[in-house]
């Protein structure tokens, strides 16, 4: 069996093994960085012997420590990244390259349509009714959209809200509250199985499944860097935000929003950033400065939509999609019962 994975040093490392009496066994590793070359099997060799005859439910913790004891060079990420190939080819998961993905480009839909879509997606996914699936938002009615966890009086001044003609949209993934007035920033959902983040913390899987991302900022003009938990940003500021929901078969839901050009003043009426917490319940978004893509872009919104699909597809195995009848009509009934329902918008988590 195989694994792989890229830490955030860049070295891609690379684990074939196969299980015996419920050990790894035969365990070979490869560990490549583009700027320095191969570690060498000479190198390795203490951390193959390490490993092998370890249990095969053996967690990336453990490994981790007995590889940084046995090649002290390997601390500071490298340990991270073999103990993750290694759980990854014992536990029998899936690479990008495994997958075939739908990508639906932008459709111009309500936004409470849109994080219904997001649950509905994930539940075909989850069912083997569709693939795992990337789609890009489009939408044209001011939106706050808030975390799953936090509180709507915490994030939301309804009075600037109403005035201002936004509504509040509560989603099913956690993170902070995403400020959505139409055109202003760029949104994508991508829903995997569980088996492409298999030995890897939410902190991990958030660079994961956004390395790509970072390429397709570069292309646009925009410099990028991913930032933990689950921020994309620039040297002068946040450009965008990451947030997940995992399902409890593993199913992974995971979404960006964007900045592309901001009206800072309107977020600061809109939201509460920074202002004392009216509710002690609910997690707050982080009062960080924005920095749009639109101060290092001379591309249009549109074209930097159009250049991450190319992207995305161009990288990945994909075929072109849309929204059935069905998806529709199953999220504008979820619409109707959950994500418009006040019970679910204005619940204390």
């Amino acid at each position: 069996m195989r694994g792989e994975y890229v830490g955030s040093d860049g070295v891609a490392v690379t684990a074939d093994l196969e299980i015996a009496d419920r050990q790894l066994s035969r365990l070979s590793l490869t560990a490549r960085s583009a700027g320095a070359g191969d570690a060498g099997e000479e190198r390795l060799a203490p951390v193959v012997a390490a490993l092998t005859g370890l249990a095969a439910d053996v967690d990336v913790r453990t490994m981790t420590g007995i590889i940084e004891k046995v090649w002290p060079g390997s601390a500071g990420g490298l340990a991270t990244s073999i103990a993750i190939a290694v759980r990854r080819a014992a536990r029998g998961t899936t690479s990008w390259g495994d997958l075939t993905f739908d990508v639906i480009g932008p459709v111009n839909l309500p936004v409470a349509t849109h994080v219904a879509l997001d649950q509905v997606i994930a539940d075909d996914v989850r069912a083997g009714r569709r693939n795992p699936t990337f789609r890009i938002w489009e939408w044209d009615d001011p939106a706050v959209v808030i975390g799953s966890f936090q509180s709507v009086r915490n994030e939301v001044d309804p009075d600037n809200a109403a005035k201002y003609g936004f509504g509040v949209v509560r989603r099913i993934s956690g993170g902070g509250a995403m400020f959505m007035p139409p055109g202003t920033c760029i949104t994508y959902s991508l829903t995997v199985p569980g088996s492409l983040t298999e030995g890897l913390s939410f902190e991990q899987s958030y660079a994961f499944l956004d390395a790509w991302v970072l390429d397709a900022l570069a292309a646009v003009g925009v410099r990028a860097r991913y930032l933990p938990l689950n921020d994309i940003a620039s040297d002068k500021g946040k450009i965008g935000g990451a947030a997940q929901r995992r399902f409890v078969d593993g199913t992974v839901l995971h979404h960006v929003t964007s900045a592309y050009a901001m009206d800072m003043g309107l977020l600061a009426q809109v939201l509460r950033l920074g202002r004392e917490p009216i509710s002690k319940k609910g997690t707050a978004s982080a009062n960080k400065w924005v920095d749009p893509m639109c101060s290092q872009t001379t591309m249009s919104r549109d074209q930097v939509m159009a250049s991450f699909l190319a992207s995305f597809t161009s990288r990945y195995r994909c075929v072109e999609a849309g929204y059935s009848d069905d998806q529709l009509g199953r999220a504008a009934e979820l619409v109707r019962t959950k994500f418009a329902a006040d019970e679910w918008t204005y619940r204390v988590p």
